[in-house]
């Protein structure tokens, strides 16, 4: 039997297909204006890619900012908060996990688990963009490289540059005045992601953090931010074996798959 996630962000939708042995195929797009059409077309690009009919799903679980909607509109049978969801997916790839940090691209969460998987406290950031991906995406834009270059641009750092202020608005001001004074991209590079990380660290010490520490969403794939997350947490975070951002709709298919277990 096939169960199916579907995870629709604030800027990218994924959808993840499980069997009983495992993960099936997971796909990630950008979302559509609407979190109904995002929910379709990305859950419909994975069953045609995979050749799966629709009626071959048996229970599906919508999660994140759209899932209400996607439900109501018939495509899952029911919707988790995506707190419970990237909890479950970390802990189904790895049980030994007990923190999970998910940044995503308009908040970040840390999660703790306890033995069995289960929620044991959670914490989330302000409405604040700094700290988010969308923090990282104005950022790369005012440097002129795209939100993929931005962690391996930084790495060839040795003088990152030090962010005065904590608000994004302000933070792209900064990066801008040091640009027309000639700074180094690669410094501001470094500087930036060295700015995301501070604010997520001190979101994730007000929850005192146990070992093993998994890092979620979009932005674990910014190896400049995961670096000194490890540093500044003097951890070495394990890794997901799957696309880190297929999380949260992997844990949802996972949640899916023992709901239709047990019908």
């Amino acid at each position: 039997m096939l169960f199916a996630g579907i995870d629709v962000g604030s800027l990218t939708a994924e959808a993840v297909v499980v069997n009983s042995t495992g993960i099936v195929a997971g796909q990630s797009m950008s979302v559509l204006p609407n979190p109904v059409d995002s929910a379709r077309e990305v859950l419909g690009r994975l069953l045609r890619q995979q050749g799966i009919a629709l009626k071959q799903i048996e229970y599906t679980i919508s999660t994140g900012y759209g899932r209400e909607q996607v439900q109501l509109e018939g495509m899952a049978q029911s919707n988790v908060s995506e707190i419970s969801c990237h909890g479950m997916g970390a802990y189904a790839q790895l049980p030994r996990v007990r923190t999970v940090i998910d940044i995503g691209g308009q908040d970040a969460k840390v999660i703790k688990l306890d033995e069995a998987g289960e929620l044991a406290d959670f914490v989330m950031n302000d409405k604040c963009a700094a700290g988010t991906g969308h923090f990282l995406e104005i950022m790369s834009r005012a440097l002129g490289v795209t939100l993929e270059q931005l962690g391996p641009l930084s790495l060839g750092s040795r003088t990152p540059i030090e962010m005065s202020n904590r608000c994004s608005i302000y933070v792209e001001t900064e990066v801008i005045h040091y640009l027309q004074r000639g700074a180094s991209k690669v410094d501001l590079a470094a500087g930036i992601n060295r700015s995301m990380a501070e604010r997520v660290v001190a979101l994730v010490r007000r929850v005192k953090p146990k070992r093993e520490v998994m890092l979620t969403g979009g932005v674990a794939k910014n190896v400049a931010v995961r670096a000194e997350l490890e540093r500044m947490l003097q951890v070495k975070m394990v890794r997901p074996q799957i696309d880190p951002q297929l999380i949260g709709a992997y844990g949802a298919a996972v949640l899916a798959s023992r709901i239709g277990d047990a019908q």
